[in-house]
């Protein structure tokens, strides 16, 4: 595929394991809106308007180089799908979302998203986010920003209820309240066992939502979130009745290493829409 940067726009001409709805719809993102052939994202304080057809993608957006960085457009996802499609199981789910690709968002804001999204749906997540963006986010002018550390800091107990947070409201005023700009800082820079590690001692924080974190928020490819889904398909490729997450966990990311994010997003995005 051809890639096409200007000022105010990205285009991609004949994209090659690019899919705008299978990406945005692969669980990684909740701040979206797709209409037909048009979609538009926001990410922290930025949003990209796009346009697709077969043949081309249009991004357009103020903030040109973040969104290449966020499209991840500098990966040849070619070489990671033929590293992987010697699997058979693995194979049919890339042939059904070959143009997934992972997301390179912010740590912060998956960290907070993820929180939401435990034991919950797309609709719900998704108003919980806008609420906590147009109740304490930047007002941008046609659209509020994700709010930062110390934006979300202001809100309460009571205010990540009415945000719809129910149980996990008094877990996320925990995590947020403990949570300092050198935390997120110095978690840019801790190695991924210690990235893990202290994203599992916050409240609202288990090994899924952790490593959800560390593959959308920062870019750790070796790990394997395992929910529902992922749990049937590990005992669909061991036929097993396996319920323990951790060694699901554990043995799927030992099974495809470094490309274990990867594979995860295409067996979830096949899994969950064909069974």
């Amino acid at each position: 595929m051809q890639i096409i940067t200007e000022k105010d726009k990205i285009i991609i001409k004949n994209p090659k394991n690019f899919d705008v709805v299978q990406t945005l719809e692969c669980g990684q993102i909740f701040r979206y809106v797709i209409n037909k052939n048009q979609a538009v994202v926001f990410s922290q304080n930025k949003k990209a308007e796009i346009n697709f057809s077969k043949s081309q993608i249009v991004i357009e957006t103020r903030d040109v180089n973040y969104f290449y960085n966020f499209f991840d457009l500098n990966t040849d996802y070619g070489k990671i799908i033929l590293k992987l499609k010697d699997d058979d199981l693995l194979g049919k789910a890339i042939d059904f979302g070959s143009g997934i690709r992972i997301l390179n968002n912010d740590g912060f804001e998956m960290l907070i998203s993820f929180i939401i999204s435990a034991n919950n749906n797309i609709p719900r997540i998704k108003k919980s986010i806008e609420y906590l963006c147009t109740n304490f986010g930047t007002n941008m002018g046609d659209y509020y920003a994700f709010p930062t550390l110390p934006q979300l800091k202001k809100a309460t107990v009571d205010d990540f209820l009415h945000a719809g947070l129910g149980y996990r409201a008094s877990q996320m005023f925990d995590t947020v309240q403990r949570l300092t700009e050198r935390d997120l800082q110095n978690l840019k820079t801790m190695s991924d066992a210690e990235k893990f590690n202290f994203l599992i001692g916050l409240k609202g924080v288990g090994e899924k939502v952790a490593n959800c974190v560390l593959l959308f928020g920062y870019g750790v490819k070796s790990v394997f979130p395992v929910d529902t889904w992922i749990n049937k398909v590990y005992n669909k490729l061991t036929n097993s009745n396996e319920t323990n997450r951790k060694k699901i966990t554990k043995q799927l990311s030992v099974k495809y290493g470094e490309l274990s994010g990867y594979a995860q997003q295409y067996f979830f995005y096949y899994f969950r829409s064909k069974f």
